[in-house]
């Protein structure tokens, strides 16, 4: 196929890997074909989507969260590891570029948002936003759906967790603002690299390395409480920057830290390792061989907490450099318990039952 000959620059997968869910295969023969071939606009096109619900209960008992909103599936961040580029495949789209390409936008979150909150015995649990993908995603720049969401947030009293690594959340940094000084939110952004030359292969579309960090600056001295999710780690490729990174995010106010190891489950696998051949050649078989050494000689463990941290001897001096530095730079000394109590659905809104 043609798309394996070229290298797509701003794109972080370069091949359309086949959905798993479609029967029927379509590929590019002949560049003489009268028929238009459907990849030739490289462009990123919406998807507007008319939703049955819009938060999802998370069963899964590893990720930290227990209730999920996102507006947007797909995301043109590009970030060749993603976990949600299998998500992609219930929709009919392939995992690889059409993920960065074809965004859905879910176009009634908000309204789908208070009809949820509204349910009778909603127990105002957190409720993570961003728990499959980024809500500040170019996308939202144009839809605005994430402010949406914080508005309506704020007026329920709804306590929210967020992870971006987009610096378009300093626009809402006025709803959090007045989510934290009721205790209602908690932000996390995700650094795996302060290197920029890695970054714009590996995530060519998210914002760099230290506009992140100024989130964590701008955002923590407004007085919402930051984290960084050092997420995922590539062993071989940014593992050793652990200690410059979590110097420079506590430096810039965040008081909370967590890590990843990569895991290439599904799709990704493919994707991932024609990225890796493309961008590294030359350090192709370490970088692979180290991610199978933290997975029992795979590139994927789906076991429940073995997973996201992985095993061996590669995972554990990673878990103890992790450590060490979290201490030696003051993360994680604080719980942050968010508040629940204050949840009210709006008068307006109880004299419509």
């Amino acid at each position: 196929m043609e798309d394996e000959k070229k290298y797509f620059k701003g794109r972080g997968a370069q091949v359309n890997p086949h959905n798993k869910f479609l029967k029927d295969v379509y590929v590019k023969e002949h560049d003489e074909g009268i028929d238009d071939w459907e990849e030739s606009d490289r462009k990123t096109s919406f998807i507007l989507e008319n939703s049955k619900s819009i938060v999802n209960k998370v069963d899964s008992p590893d990720v930290g969260m227990a209730y999920s909103l996102n507006p947007y599936q797909g995301c043109e961040h590009g970030c060749t590891y993603c976990y949600a580029r299998n998500s992609h495949q219930y929709w009919g789209y392939s995992a690889g570029l059409e993920f960065e390409r074809k965004i859905i936008v879910k176009k009634d979150a908000p309204l789908l948002f208070k009809k949820f909150l509204e349910k009778k015995g909603w127990d105002a649990a957190t409720i993570s936003l961003s728990g499959n993908t980024d809500c500040y995603q170019p996308a939202e720049r144009k839809f605005k759906l994430t402010r949406q969401l914080l508005e309506i947030a704020l007026e329920y009293k709804q306590p929210i967790g967020m992870i971006t690594k987009n610096s378009l959340i300093l626009r809402d940094s006025d709803i959090l603002q007045e989510m934290a000084k009721l205790n209602l939110c908690m932000v996390y952004v995700s650094i795996n690299s302060l290197n920029e030359d890695l970054r714009q292969v590996m995530e060519p579309r998210t914002t760099t390395a230290k506009q992140r960090l100024k989130i964590v600056e701008e955002l923590s001295k407004a007085g919402i409480p930051m984290g960084v999710m050092v997420a995922p780690l590539v062993p071989g490729l940014s593992d050793h920057e652990i200690p410059t990174i979590l110097k420079a995010v506590a430096n810039a106010g965040a008081i909370k830290s967590g890590y990843t190891i990569v895991r290439l489950n599904g799709a990704i696998g493919q994707i991932f390792e024609d990225w890796l051949r493309k961008n590294f050649p030359d350090r192709f078989d370490k970088v692979w061989h180290m991610i199978q050494s933290c997975h029992g000689g795979a590139v994927n463990d789906s076991r429940f907490g073995d997973r996201m941290r992985g095993e061996g001897n590669i995972a554990k001096m990673i878990s103890d450099n992790f450590r060490l530095h979290a201490r030696l730079n003051g993360l994680n000394k604080k719980e942050i318990i968010l508040n629940h109590a204050l949840f009210k659905v709006p008068n307006d809104q109880m004299s419509l039952f």
